[in-house]
């Protein structure tokens, strides 16, 4: 004996309508932050794309500054435990690794609408300490680390030569920072303006990262000269 298919009940309807609510507030949020800005985007618009009413965000996101905050940790910050685990298990080289974190940050970040916030931070992070200190602690310094974890691990291993680490991480990140700043600026407007293709732009800078990075005689015309040794292992 057959039984009738069961239909959900509208209680149940509503109660995984509230469940992905917080989710769509979070897309909502990141299309108008990425599109608009920090300060040009309303809350008002935010609930009106992911159709709700603005008391409704607030039952979520008291304002709008948690509200970017959330959008952030989902898409960026929140990541930064699932990198790591992986650069500790990762067995190939550390030029390999070195190459592997750029193409999954583009895959990740870069390739996505996060890679927008960005230029949103560069462009109005003196008008928002709140939010300029909070991206700092939880999306530069992370990253910083992570690198700077890389490099140590390549200069322990002795393939890569001794290195200031405080620049060098700089070093690596500023490619990963001109490709999104790009994207979301004049690549936006003139995407063939450069033939720049991520991928290999991505290619071309790692092949120029590591040519600097690797070990080699520190003897002749041209051996390397460090401003300032090298941090010890315990600085990393």
């Amino acid at each position: 004996m057959s039984t009738a298919p069961t239909t959900p009940s509208a209680g149940t309807k509503r109660e995984r309508r509230k469940e992905a609510r917080p989710g769509e507030l979070l897309e909502a949020a990141l299309d108008l932050f990425v599109e608009k800005g920090f300060a040009a985007t309303r809350v008002d618009d935010v609930a009106a794309r992911a159709g709700v009413s603005k008391g409704t965000l607030f039952l979520y996101f008291p304002s709008k500054e948690e509200l970017f905050k959330a959008v952030v940790r989902q898409n960026i910050a929140g990541r930064f435990e699932e990198w790591s685990h992986e650069l500790e298990t990762f067995e190939g080289t550390t030029g390999e690794l070195l190459r592997h974190c750029y193409q999954v940050w583009w895959e990740r970040i870069g390739a996505t609408k996060a890679s927008g916030i960005t230029k949103l931070m560069f462009s109005e992070s003196q008008n928002f300490p709140e939010i300029t200190l909070f991206y700092q602690q939880e999306v530069i310094q992370p990253g910083q680390d992570l690198v700077r974890r890389i490099l140590r691990r390549g200069i322990d291993r002795s393939e890569f030569r001794p290195v200031n680490l405080d620049y060098a991480v700089h070093v690596v990140m500023a490619p990963m920072i001109f490709l999104m700043l790009w994207k979301h600026s004049m690549g936006a407007c003139m995407p063939d303006a450069l033939e720049l293709g991520p991928e290999k732009f991505i290619d071309a800078q790692v092949d120029n990262v590591l040519y600097g990075l690797c070990a080699r005689p520190d003897t002749g015309p041209f051996a390397p000269t460090l401003s300032s040794p090298p941090p010890s292992s315990s600085a990393a």
